[in-house]
């Protein structure tokens, strides 16, 4: 299969091209700049040359593939919603009928429960912190024409990787310590990066249009014991500190950080014959890719 992917310079995009090349299929992917390009042909890809806003570049490489996979994104522009929407109705009215369209979400569409287990049927939050993943995930759920399906992962971790924990660990070591919020019992479902490729390569191999699954782990993690596995890691204290204190000191990150909605992935088990086999999190942040030794 011919694949076109955005975002495979980047942490999630990268693994899930090795994988995609590793399992047979050509894969072409966007890259904008350089050393972008450099990065996805070490990975086995051929490059085309541009960026989410290059999109006549987009209709076109869309148009030569079998199927898209979207991981391409930057959290910090505050343009990325426009710039998202455009990007996906460019490669989308490039794709032939029946082509398929793989999009990259996130468990945080998902309303904070409060510790409640949310399985796909749970309705989306309009006040997510990241509205334009539901956006972007009716965008390619109702393009009629093409096989549309939506993963919406947990906290992504392994090979060293993740924003947030990469955050994390560098400011505990700056600081010599990282907080975590009240008693910290609030739960987390996270996935490895190598088993979250993985589902695509599955997903791309039986297809199921207009499909919505979650990726994560069967058992989530209490942030406390998060942030003491990144404070042993960095070799610094883990403390608490109060919803005040938090909002002082993270900003508007320590609402995130509060939030407990387990992901139910058993529909992508039953679909997809998914089977995640790599380090929970927490040990890959006490003796695996994050771990000193595997610096």
């Amino acid at each position: 299969m011919r694949i076109f992917i955005t975002g495979a310079s980047g942490y999630v995009g990268g693994v899930v091209t090795e994988h995609l090349v590793r399992a047979g299929h050509e894969v072409v992917a966007l890259a904008r700049s350089d050393r972008a390009r450099e990065r996805v042909e070490a990975l086995g890809a051929k490059a085309a040359p541009g960026g989410l806003r290059d999109l006549d570049v987009l209709r076109a490489a869309a148009a030569g593939a079998d199927a898209v996979v979207h991981t391409a994104v930057d959290y910090f522009d505050a343009a990325m919603g426009d710039i998202e929407r455009d990007a996906l109705r460019s490669m989308l009215d490039g794709l032939h009928e029946g082509a398929a369209f793989v999009y990259t979400s996130t468990g945080l569409v998902y309303p904070d429960t409060q510790g409640v287990t949310v399985d796909e049927e749970h309705p989306v939050d309009p006040g997510s912190s990241q509205p334009f993943k539901i956006h972007g995930e009716r965008q390619v759920l109702d393009a009629g024409h093409v096989a549309g399906t939506v993963i919406r992962a947990g906290l992504v971790h392994g090979r060293g990787g993740s924003g947030l924990l990469q955050g994390m660990l560098a400011s505990a070591r700056q600081q010599g310590m990282v907080a975590y919020i009240g008693e910290g019992t609030n739960e987390w479902s996270s996935v490895h990066v190598d088993d979250l490729a993985a589902l695509y390569v599955a997903v791309l191999g039986q297809g199921s249009p207009g499909t919505v699954v979650n990726a994560a782990a069967t058992e989530p993690t209490p942030m406390r014991r998060i942030v003491e596995a990144v404070a042993a890691t960095a070799g610094a204290r883990a403390v608490s500190v109060t919803p005040e204190q938090a909002a002082e000191l993270m900003g508007p990150a320590a609402a995130v950080l509060t939030r407990s909605a387990p992901l139910d992935s058993g529909k992508a088990r039953r679909l997809f014959r998914w089977n995640p086999t790599s380090p929970s999190l927490l040990d890959d942040l006490t003796s695996g890719s994050y771990a000193p030794a595997a610096a």
